[in-house]
């Protein structure tokens, strides 16, 4: 892949940029069209979000429920995946020995979610251990479903887990779970555009989703997808200005409608995130995930060759994201929060890259690839891998 697609974006382009999958970038075009908008907003406000923003974010809600093949009444937008996690769980009547199942694989600000939940109302958060890599898609249903108890209540099930780059068999989990009378809600952080994404055929009671990771739309823009049998009964952290009528509770929709003045512009980029993105190759998104995950999957093996190992490979268990256990490694992180190793590639090489910590412990490594990644991006990670670890 060439500069052809590289110049779309405000990327620095003195940098290698292989971590896409932490916060996405956005490209120009899009950023510009986001900046219109908000001039728009500043010339009249009152016209802006009195007059003009309900049908705008109405015509987005049905843009991107067709994208991704949902009833638009159950969609709705929150400014992160964690927002929408919070909102269903803060949503629920909890009750001391209540059990929610997760997966260790949880993303971080999610477990912390959960453990609050736990604290708070005496619920017991049981966590499913999945090997890394797993033995198989069956293996993980199986050791999820295991795990299933009558006093489990709700589920919380990363789609693609952050650490690791799994896709998990989200589809198969909820409707095993759904048998057994357990409702899922799905963080598919990494969801949207990064996989040939259907709400309708996935069956959750709650799936929310980044648009500003894999969609590329600007920062702050997400959303959350609730089932029918659930939005009367799921809630904002901030309840809306248009809640309560003079008739009483004025359900969902309104509900999250209007949580407060906010810029509401990342949401009403997300319509143009998916065409502008779906444009870039003639395939249109299946074309643009092909190519993603193709391009990672082949770089992968000389990455960890660097790292005197090998690359996991786990076919439909990864996306456009590929995790690789670094051998002796062990995990650490400085003032910043981050790896010494991630802090070096950047700082010495130029090169931003994922170092994670894996369940059992262990440090790995995590490389995304978007459209304007090419393979001399993964060979220089390779050759400053070798240099920083001898």
């Amino acid at each position: 892949m060439t500069a052809t697609f590289k110049h779309l974006w405000p990327l620095d382009k003195s940098k290698i940029h292989l971590n896409h999958g932490s916060f996405g970038a956005c490209p120009t075009a899009i950023l510009e069209y986001q900046r219109r908008i908000q001039d728009e907003m500043e010339a009249s406000p009152t016209d802006f979000f009195v007059r003009r923003s309900p049908d705008m974010l109405t015509a987005v809600r049905v843009e991107l429920s067709r994208f991704l093949n949902a009833d638009p009444e159950g969609m709705t937008f929150v400014h992160n995946a964690t927002a929408g996690v919070n909102a269903v769980l803060r949503s629920r009547q909890w009750k001391k020995g209540d059990t929610i199942l997760t997966t260790k694989l949880l993303y971080p600000a999610c477990r912390n979610a959960l453990a609050f939940i736990g604290e708070e109302f005496g619920v017991t958060v049981n966590m499913v251990d999945i090997p890394y890599p797993p033995k198989s898609a069956d293996d993980i249903v199986e050791r999820i479903i295991a795990a299933a108890t009558p006093g489990t209540k709700l589920a919380l099930i990363d789609h693609v887990t952050s650490s690791t780059a799994l896709v998990l068999p989200i589809a198969r989990i909820v409707a095993e779970l759904k048998k057994k009378g357990i409702p899922t809600l799905v963080d598919g952080a990494h969801g949207p555009g990064m996989t040939p994404l259907d709400l309708t055929k996935i069956g959750a009671a709650w799936y929310t989703g980044n648009c500003h990771k894999w969609l590329c739309t600007p920062i702050g823009s997400a959303f959350l997808w609730v089932a029918p049998e659930e939005r009367e009964r799921t809630y904002p952290l901030s309840i809306s200005n248009y809640f309560y009528t003079p008739q009483g509770r004025a359900g969902f929709r309104a509900a999250f409608d209007w949580t407060g003045t906010a810029d509401i512009t990342p949401f009403l980029c997300i319509g143009e995130g998916i065409r502008f993105m779906g444009g870039l190759l003639p395939g249109g998104w299946d074309e643009l995930r092909s190519r993603n995950n193709a391009l990672v999957r082949r770089m992968a093996p000389v990455v960890a060759k660097a790292l005197k190992t090998t690359a996991p490979e786990l076919g439909d268990l990864n996306g456009s994201m590929i995790t690789i256990p670094i051998p002796g490694l062990p995990y650490s992180f400085e003032a910043n929060g981050l790896h010494p190793l991630m802090n070096r590639l950047y700082a010495k090489h130029g090169i931003e890259t994922m170092i994670t910590c894996i369940p059992d412990g262990r440090s790995a490594l995590r490389i995304s690839a978007q459209i304007y990644n090419e393979p001399a991006h993964y060979e220089a990670l390779a050759a400053a891998l070798t240099k920083e670890l001898g």
